[in-house]
């Protein structure tokens, strides 16, 4: 690898012990540089990024707002890099560093129960964060932010996305709600709803289906994650429209029943979604391969 592109990689591994120490001696220290050597270091950063990224707090120094987003970056990215550059393949066994997984409650409930286990066991050093779904989802994964987003939204090029599994939706009501097998699409679009603002405030597979349908639907009550939609829902007339597998987990419940939701809906094809630049990446790849896994197994 030419020599710039060590020094490079060099930089920004000083630039990560600057970061986590605070500190340009105790910096010095780890990283095995005299102190003169790591405060050059730190202003060769300064000038490169445009940004102070430690200002001095008393004895210490605090992160500036674009020093802790080039933190959360670099716990991601530089474990790869330096794979790279040594040519080494990955063994989960052994690996340390961070994977940011997005999704929603609804698949931390479902997938996740055969998934979070196995990432533990397989790769305990590593660092496994699973954050809530929004409409930033995919941008995250263009930056480089995020390593996956499981999701049903098919994304466009040149995101990646792959089929995992299949549900559909039912409505969870009151136990004493009239009926007992499937709500017809007049008395669907009439009632009361509860939505799970998933995306931007909205559910926006069911607004697109009833969108495609010509209908719209009243949002009496908006809650952002699928578990906390049922909670509203006994003793009255609301309607919580949510996938079956997460649903059928919430059914013990003796004050709700599950009735079929609008045939006119379509069933739900969920899967996992990353960036092309990732592909062939060893880490990466061994993380579709257990999710995959995982999903064999729920299914």
């Amino acid at each position: 690898m030419p020599h710039s592109e060590l020094g490079l990689l060099h930089e920004l591994r000083a630039l990560a012990v600057l970061l986590e120490e605070r500190h340009v001696s105790r910096a010095a220290v780890r990283f095995h540089l005299s102190q003169s050597s790591m405060s050059r270091t730190l202003q060769r950063l300064r000038a490169q990024f445009g940004d102070e990224l430690l200002v001095r707090a008393g004895a210490d120094y605090e992160l500036t707002p674009r020093a802790r987003e080039m933190q959360r970056e670099l716990a991601l990215l530089l474990p790869r890099i330096e794979n790279l550059v040594a040519g080494r393949g990955f063994d989960p066994a052994t690996a340390t560093g961070t994977l940011r997984i997005i999704g929603t409650d609804y698949t931390t409930s479902t997938l996740g129960p055969h998934l979070l286990p196995r990432l533990y066991r397989e790769a305990p050093g590593l660092e496994i964060r699973v954050d809530q779904r929004d409409q930033d989802s995919y941008a995250h994964l263009e930056r480089g932010r995020a390593d996956l987003v499981l999701s049903p939204v098919v994304p466009s090029a040149p995101l990646r996305w792959e089929q995992l599994f299949t549900d559909d939706v039912v409505c969870v009501v009151d136990r004493g709600h009239p009926e007992t097998k499937r709500l017809a699409l007049a008395d669907y679009v009439a009632a009361d709803h509860v939505v799970i603002t998933t995306i931007a405030q909205e559910q926006p597979l069911i607004e697109r289906w009833l969108h495609d349908l010509g209908r719209s639907r009243r949002a009496a009550l908006r809650v952002s994650h699928f578990s906390a939609a049922t909670v509203a829902v006994p003793g009255t007339a609301l309607v919580a429209t949510i996938p079956r597998r997460l649903a059928e987990l919430q059914a013990a419940d003796p004050r709700l029943k599950l009735v079929e939701a609008p045939e006119e809906f379509d069933a739900l094809a969920y899967g996992m979604v990353w960036h092309p630049r990732l592909e062939t990446d060893p880490a990466h790849s061994w993380l579709r391969a257990t999710v995959r896994a995982a999903a064999r197994e729920m299914r």
